[in-house]
């Protein structure tokens, strides 16, 4: 089972909306096939594990991340797959949460007369498609928000530089982060001032091991209430699809802005304060079936999505600087009146990145 989700991790740059599944079939100890989920539309894992079995398949023990599909999408279920090679038995990590699945993979199999166990690995397999299974259980996608910051907690001096706070080892990190991301978030005002690209870039200069894949350019997500973004912005430069999230309302937005806008515009409701409803927007998130996204933002947007506990993992890049008080703080948000009620996070990975280091932090819920 833990090759098999080694070799689902192998898409976690190309299953997008699917989850990354890994499959091995083994028989008398010996792996005699295997195979991995590599894009969507294309095979499923349990399809390239039993071409690689063959004949062998029958009576062999398939061991998979996720329970087999039962339904036709643009590929046949992995089920009647199962079943036609004689697989004896099928292991898988966990459920799958989609309602097109949801425990019927397993009941099929069960009535063909196989032996099915769940459970092997389960938080691991869960851990590989945590955005999946979010968007499944909540119509929302896993956040991600992306921090750089100095050692004091600053992101910028105070006359707006900020380029570079944090290494080239941590910069390159990003763009891995990016690559596995369904979308990137960001806004308005971040494009307005730094005219980022907002891509995934070449991973040479962290090389995970993994094969060489087309680029998948994320799905650029921009808040754009007013769309103040102007064409000429380096966002719209670059390869992939970019969505501006308007508001709903057309008071909100000047009629000039809506002629020769580049990028595709959706729009949403505005919360009470007249700015874009962000529960708006994770919602249309989760409709547009994107799994993981990736939030590179100011202080503002980074403190109204603390605020409204609507992170779900903050990645925080600390560089070895001391910036001083002068220097823009990290997060603008309203905070708690008392120490007790402040927002609890919980470390769940710490890693050296160049000179600086990665925290990864999950809420303590």
């Amino acid at each position: 089972m833990r090759r098999a989700l080694a070799l689902a991790a192998l898409g976690a740059r190309s299953t997008q909306p699917n989850p990354r599944v890994g499959c091995v079939i083994a028989r008398d100890g010996v792996i005699i096939g295997e195979g991995w989920h590599q894009r969507a539309g294309e095979p499923h894992a349990e399809v390239f594990a039993l071409r690689a079995a063959g004949e062998l398949a029958r009576g062999a023990t398939a061991f998979v991340t996720l329970e087999p599909c039962n339904h036709h999408g643009r590929t046949p279920p992995c089920t009647e797959a199962l079943i036609n090679s004689g697989i004896a038995r099928v292991i898988f990590a966990c459920g799958d949460p989609n309602p097109r699945v949801d425990g019927s993979g397993a009941a099929r199999l069960r009535a063909a007369g196989i032996a099915v166990e769940v459970g092997l690995c389960a938080t691991e397999g869960e851990e590989l498609n945590r955005g999946f299974f979010k968007r499944m259980r909540t119509g929302r996608p896993w956040l991600r928000l992306k921090l750089a910051a100095s050692v004091d907690g600053r992101t910028a001096l105070a006359n707006g530089e900020s380029q570079w706070i944090t290494s080239p080892a941590a910069r390159a990190d990003v763009h891995r982060f990016r690559a596995e991301s369904a979308a990137i978030l960001s806004t308005s005002a971040t494009v307005l001032a730094d005219d980022p690209q907002l891509d995934a870039r070449p991973l040479d200069a962290h090389s995970d091991g993994a094969p060489s894949q087309p680029r998948r350019q994320p799905l650029r997500v921009l808040l754009d209430r007013q769309l103040r973004i102007p064409a000429r912005a380096r966002v719209f430069t670059t390869g992939g699809e970019v969505v501006r999230l308007a508001g709903a309302a057309k008071q909100s937005v000047p009629v000039q802005a809506m002629t020769s806008q580049p990028g595709r515009i959706e729009h949403i409701a505005l919360g009470e304060d007249g700015q874009l409803n962000l529960d708006a927007a994770l919602a249309w998130m989760g409709g547009a079936a994107l799994n993981e996204v990736w939030t590179e933002c100011g202080s503002t947007l980074a403190g109204a999505l603390l605020d409204r506990g609507l992170v779900d993992e903050i990645v925080l890049y600390l560089a070895p600087k001391l910036l001083g008080s002068a220097a823009r703080p990290l997060v603008e948000m309203a905070g708690p009146n008392r120490l007790a009620e402040a927002m609890a996070w919980q470390v769940h990975d710490l890693q050296q990145i160049g000179p600086d280091i990665r925290i990864m932090l999950r809420r303590d819920r």
